[in-house]
């Protein structure tokens, strides 16, 4: 994986536990600047999320395109309804203003996530080896020119 890689699976983990850290918060009854959109959907999301977040740390494209649709499901809606709020009022709330940002930021990881899976040419792992070993392991002439001399140097003690 590249760096690119690495990176946008971080964040998307580290939004994972700002949501989550935000959401436990919020049902404590602490008092937080970020809310979530419908706790219980948000509760929801975030353990829907954690399998696929597993997918896509193993680069699978079928998970990344879980991760995000749902994610763009959830955080569309927001960011529709705070370009409502922010346009339809006179002044602008900072919540409002918040609550677009996080809401864009959680709608812009999973599509950087799927497009990168999608274009990485390094998506499928290699299986039972390493690329370094195959020819060793993988290779059926070596083995059955190894099997003959072995049969052929065998010393018998008379």
């Amino acid at each position: 994986m590249s760096v690119y890689s690495y990176m946008v699976t971080i964040f998307g983990i580290v939004f994972w536990v700002f949501r989550a850290v935000i959401t436990i918060m919020y049902t404590s009854g602490i008092d937080v600047s970020i809310v979530p959109i419908n706790s219980s959907i948000e509760i929801a999301v975030l353990f829907v999320t954690i399998p696929i977040l597993i997918f896509v740390v193993k680069r699978n494209i079928i998970g990344a395109a879980c991760y995000m649709a749902i994610y763009i499901s959830y955080f569309g809606t927001a960011i529709y309804n705070s370009m409502n709020n922010i346009i339809d009022s006179n002044v602008i709330n900072v919540s409002d203003t918040i609550d677009l940002v996080v809401a864009i930021i959680g709608v812009v990881i999973p599509i950087l996530t799927f497009i990168d899976i999608l274009f990485n040419k390094h998506r499928k792992a290699i299986v039972g080896g390493h690329k370094s070993t195959d020819w060793y392991y993988n290779d059926d002439k070596y083995e059955r020119k190894l099997d003959d001399r072995a049969d052929k140097n065998q010393y018998k003690i008379r």
